[in-house]
């Protein structure tokens, strides 16, 4: 089952943690580690796959650097650490992946990043550039600003966030476990493996609070609250161990883990978000042309608006109305309502000469719209 879902996953999303990474008795990144997974993500690449990383390691690898291993750190010397750490991190993937032809693109997200809508578009259409480019994003958490995430934190959910905004098929955390075990194995003789999860339950939620929590990466239960948001987002998630080089070849040769199902759809968990959880802020009008691409699953262009009604910024929900003023749908402004009422009924290719600088062609994309009759 496992490899079959592997391979019919068009973009997949891999954690991997800080201990995965770094050796701390040699107080260096596990270079050949590395080269190894990017060996994974080549094949990936090569059965069509789009795969996003999410690494942590800068604070490890920063804390070398700064003289800062054998003591416990303070909150600003944590961020000290990964300003100087995600330097390397980022040198080391891009070396990595180079190796296997790939190039890889750093980026740095908070939460809000990934949950207030504005910030969410654009990290989205970045991400989802870069992939469209044949670029392996590489996504940490901005450690150096973000002091909720150092204090409280983990990359697992990050994960999860960056798995649901980029809609992808797959995530996969890398861990040093290899699944969710109904209590601590080390521990307990009679701890059972899970290899299937298809609802997280309440008992399934009580098992992260002490199966092999002081094991994995971040904690099972950290993983666990990450397998909601992936599960409720049509994601799903693996938790696999990670130490053995190639992980991912070891998943499909059948390596044990767990496998969480998603709850429902990937295009029905971002239509459902837009159709119900956010209130419109203004209305735009189309044409009979603009109305007949939509329903043909197009984006709407500018070159198609007749009418804006309301005041709203970029990320902000909107209704779509019809020439008689019928409700169309509902979707997510590309341009803020000032720049589309200067944009609407012109091509793409006079944009920058109206509005003074570059901006991209669509005003909602196709990707957040949902129509009526969905």
């Amino acid at each position: 089952m496992i490899p079959e879902y592997i391979q019919n996953a068009k973009r997949i999303v891999i954690k991997i943690g800080s201990a995965l990474l770094f050796n701390p008795v040699r107080g260096e990144a596990r270079k050949d580690w590395m080269k190894a997974l990017a060996a994974d993500v080549a094949d990936l690449h090569s059965q069509g796959s789009q795969v996003v990383l999410i690494s942590s390691g800068s604070i490890a690898l920063g804390r070398r650097h700064l003289g800062l291993s054998n003591k416990t750190i303070r909150l600003e010397e944590k961020q000290a650490a990964a300003a100087t750490g995600q330097v390397e991190l980022a040198q080391l993937w891009s070396e990595a992946l180079a190796d296997e032809g790939l190039r890889a693109g750093q980026i740095l997200l908070a939460p809000e990043d990934t949950e207030t809508r504005r910030r969410h578009i654009n990290a989205r259409a970045t991400i989802q550039t870069l992939l469209d480019l044949g670029v392996v994003p590489v996504v940490n958490e901005n450690d150096t600003v973000t002091t909720y995430e150092i204090r409280f934190g983990d990359n697992d959910r990050l994960a999860a966030r960056v798995a649901a905004m980029v809609s992808a098929d797959l995530l996969i955390l890398l861990s040093d476990v290899d699944g969710l075990y109904t209590d601590n194995p080390h521990q307990t003789e009679t701890a059972r493996h899970i290899p299937e999860i298809r609802d997280i339950t309440p008992e399934v939620l009580a098992m992260g609070g002490t199966a092999n929590a002081e094991f994995a990466s971040g904690g099972m239960a950290t993983k666990l609250a990450a397998a909601r948001i992936a599960s409720a987002a049509g994601v799903g998630m693996i938790i696999c161990k990670g130490f053995d080089d190639r992980p991912v070849s070891a998943l499909n040769a059948g390596a044990k883990c767990s496998f969480f199902r998603p709850q429902i759809s990937l295009v029905k968990a971002r239509k459902s978000w837009i159709a119900g959880a956010l209130d419109p802020k203004g209305s735009i009008s189309v044409d009979q042309g603009a109305e007949t691409a939509l329903r043909q699953g197009k984006s709407l262009l500018p070159a198609g608006i007749t009418k804006i009604d309301g005041q709203f910024e970029r990320g902000d929900l909107v209704v779509i109305r019809t020439e008689i003023g019928a409700e169309l749908g509902h979707g997510l402004a590309g341009h803020s309502s000032a720049e589309a009422d200067k944009l609407k009924g012109h091509n793409s290719k006079d944009f920058s000469k109206i509005l003074g600088y570059e901006c991209r062609a669509e005003l909602i994309h196709a990707d957040d719209l949902v129509l009526r009759h969905e």
